[in-house]
């Protein structure tokens, strides 16, 4: 499965949800609050920027937000709420494209770093930020901590959501660390819905090393966007990696 033909024209139109989860202001505005404070009044850019989910948002607050995105449909999804002059977005693989200018910020949310499928995409990734960045500058990365503890002996998958109109079960591949999620929406019809979506899980400690490799340190690590205290239960973390000078 290739990123282009997961995030299609269908998927680009499905993927807002208004007010709803992601776009839940409880889980939007603390993104928000903490991008633009990391971004200490300059530029910033996002990685895999999609419809525009952080970044319009972003801009509104006074950041100058640019964008990478690989899906022509999604920066189309994201040109009917913003144009190309108050967000421009270059097209392409975010562990490549150069996007004009120099950031005080990189940031990539909501575990899309786990979408490049091999060690070498997700160092690269790192080294891309490096190059658009001043030197000191951040780059944050939103990303899940692989849940194995909850993998039952002899199985190769968890349940990670149940909830009324959608299920999501992971597939396992601990030897490559893959994993394939298998997102089941469905309504009162007797039919169900499947997409999956494949990524390449990385445990912190490795995101540290992948770091250190593009010349960056780590700044700080928390469990949410609010600031939480990190510990070995949480499942998500925020990572801040700061450019050495």
């Amino acid at each position: 499965m290739e990123s282009n033909d997961i995030w299609d024209a269908e998927a680009a139109r499905r993927y807002d949800t208004p007010g709803r989860g992601m776009f839940a202001p409880s889980v939007l505005d603390p993104t928000v609050d903490r991008l633009a404070e990391l971004a200490e009044g300059g530029s910033a850019l996002e990685f895999a920027i999609g419809t525009g989910r952080v970044g319009v948002p972003l801009a509104e607050r006074g950041v100058p937000v640019t964008g990478i995105e690989l899906s022509p449909d999604m920066i189309a999804q994201l040109r009917t709420k913003v144009d190309e002059s108050v967000l421009p977005v270059s097209e392409g693989d975010m562990t490549s494209v150069r996007a004009p200018g120099d950031f005080h910020l990189v940031y990539l949310v909501f575990n899309t770093i786990s979408n490049l499928l091999t060690q070498d995409q997700q160092v690269e990734c790192f080294r891309n930020a490096a190059r658009h960045l001043v030197p000191g500058g951040r780059f944050v990365i939103e990303l899940w901590v692989p849940e194995l503890r909850a993998l039952p002996e002899g199985r190769k998958a968890t349940v990670g959501v149940v909830e009324d109109g959608y299920i999501l079960l992971d597939t396992y591949d601990t030897l490559s660390q893959h994993v394939v999620s298998h997102h089941f929406t469905f309504n009162e019809a007797r039919r169900a819905r499947l997409d999956r979506t494949p990524h390449r899980y990385i445990w912190p400690s490795e995101l540290d090393l992948m770091a250190r490799l593009a010349g960056f340190e780590l700044e700080a690590r928390h469990a949410d966007w609010q600031g939480g205290e990190f510990t070995a239960d949480s499942p998500y973390h925020v990572s801040v990696y700061r450019l050495v000078d």
